[in-house]
């Protein structure tokens, strides 16, 4: 078996008891399951959930809080908990783990992206297995994740994982509840989420947790996007992840043949970049730079709204709306003085000027 670099999420009601408590025989099985990859020569890193739930009791509260304080504080106390029991376990296997907690905006400030890859990098390659969360403490954004599920996606993309594993209490994806549909049926393999499946799924999670099964498939949606292949199912034992990284897993099996792995750039540019301007172009533009590969260069725009510098990330605009984002290679005022002088000649400039290079360049999931 050849090595991979998995990531591994695990939910709430995977690592808690009805009572919201950290379960010591489920993470003692998490753990030992991972522990049995990582002595397979597998790079793993851990999403693991579990802050809040875990940290909800010692403050007093009968269930799971639903004001933001509440979750807050939850989870100030859950995590350390949480990270606490993750060493004391893997220390047993003599493998090293370290914490990382994340939020929306590491992944919009580039500078914070890059370094978040490096040290996740730097460990996987120095044998530690990272264990992810959100932060939840000083976040707001992030408590409307989804249970880490969306945030295990990303990580998968942007270490260019060689796949997602999404453990649950649900062995895989049916095409009804199979909680209160006795005839729903099981989704073995699919390539692919259909959006029919996305608007029939249950977005209801357990009462420990946050995340439902539409939070999965959206997040499995996006993980394909990015050319990361998808588990989602359950197990039991320390062979568990090696049982369904062979084809055995007690889940749902989703790849994607026509989605290819975008670069770490890309990624920032597509999925996590804010744009500073819009760029209309028109129909040459569009079939050069969606269909034939080419640069965007400045005769084939026509509109420049927004103020932006070279480096900034701007929207692309065709004659039927959105066709992707980019990081463009001139300043919007160039481009606007390139464009004034074009209308003023009332013919394209000598000098092609450059706008966004391919290399920079990603095209919208869906252009109309």
């Amino acid at each position: 078996m050849s090595k991979e670099r998995i990531v591994v999420k695990i939910g709430s009601s995977s690592l808690t008891n009805h009572k919201g408590e950290i379960d010591q025989d489920k993470l003692t099985d998490h753990v030992d399951a991972i522990a049995t990859l990582v002595g397979a020569n597998h790079e793993v890193i851990l999403v693991s959930s579990g802050a809040v739930a875990a940290g909800f009791k010692k403050l007093g509260y009968p269930s799971r809080p639903v004001t933001l304080k509440g979750k807050q504080a939850a989870a100030s106390v859950g995590q350390s908990l949480l990270i606490q029991t993750y060493m004391e376990k893997f220390s047993e296997y003599n493998i090293t783990a370290a914490q990382i907690l994340l939020t929306r905006s590491d992944f919009s400030n580039r500078d914070r992206y890059r370094n978040a890859y490096a040290t996740i990098t730097e460990l996987l390659e120095r044998g530690i297995v990272p264990i992810i969360n959100e932060n939840d403490t000083v976040s707001v954004d992030e408590l409307t994740f989804g249970d880490n599920d969306m945030l295990s996606s990303l990580v998968s993309g942007f270490i260019h994982a060689d796949r997602l594993i999404i453990l649950t209490d649900i062995d895989g994806i049916y095409d009804g509840n199979p909680r209160t549909n006795p005839n729903a049926k099981k989704f073995y393999f699919l390539e692919g989420i259909p959006e029919d499946m996305l608007e029939r799924a249950d977005s209801t999670g357990s009462k420990v947790g946050t995340g439902g099964m539409k939070s999965k498939l959206l997040a499995a949606q996006t993980a394909l996007s990015l050319g990361v292949s998808v588990f989602i199912g359950m197990g039991n034992g320390k062979n568990k992840l090696l049982e369904i990284i062979d084809g055995k897993g007690n889940g749902t099996y989703i790849f994607n043949r026509e989605h290819h792995a975008l670069n770490t750039k890309k990624q920032w540019i597509a999925l996590h970049s804010e744009s500073s301007g819009k760029i209309y172009v028109d129909q040459g533009a569009v079939e050069a730079i969606l269909y034939n590969g080419k640069s965007l260069l400045a005769p084939g725009v026509f509109k420049v709204t927004g103020t932006f510098e070279k480096g900034d990330v701007v929207e692309v605009i065709g004659a039927k709306g959105f066709i992707g984002k980019g990081e463009v290679s001139c300043s919007s005022a160039e481009l606007k003085n390139y464009l004034e002088e074009k209308y003023r000649q009332g013919k394209d400039n000598e000098s092609s000027l450059e706008v966004i290079h391919r290399n920079n360049w990603v095209k919208a999931k869906k252009v109309i």
